[in-house]
């Protein structure tokens, strides 16, 4: 690993602060040191995205016979950031019929990642 391989820089995203964090990474590429964060959130954060980052997706899923043509949903739990694609690829095949209501699983374990895809509006029939 080079020297400029072995310095991070990243602005944490938890909270409103925005603090930049540093993390000095060890010859694997993990965490030897983080510096600059003002909580154990944002430590939290900056290992975490450099040794698997995580993200949340938010999309639409077509309705059928509703009175709207899509819902909103989401995520319940992060994913890793490689398989959001994926992921979206199944929200987008999937189709479903009215009525909807917000809270509903539309997709239970996505992928097998542990995390459900979820409706968050009320779609009523048409």
């Amino acid at each position: 690993m080079t020297d400029k391989n072995k310095m991070r820089v990243l602005t944490c995203i938890v909270c409103p602060n925005g603090c930049e964090i540093t993390a000095v990474l060890d010859e694997n590429g993990g965490v030897a040191s983080l510096s600059g964060a003002l909580c154990k959130r944002g430590e939290a954060y900056a290992a975490q995205e450099i040794v698997s980052p995580m993200r949340t997706i938010s999309s639409s899923v077509r309705v059928l016979g509703g009175a709207a043509p899509l819902v909103s949903v989401r995520l319940n739990r992060p994913v890793p950031k490689a398989e959001i694609f994926h992921v979206m690829e199944a929200i987008r095949a999937l189709e479903i019929s009215a009525p909807v209501s917000a809270g509903d699983v539309l997709i239970a374990d996505v992928l097998g990642l542990g995390s459900d895809v979820i409706a968050t509006k009320h779609i009523a029939k048409a």
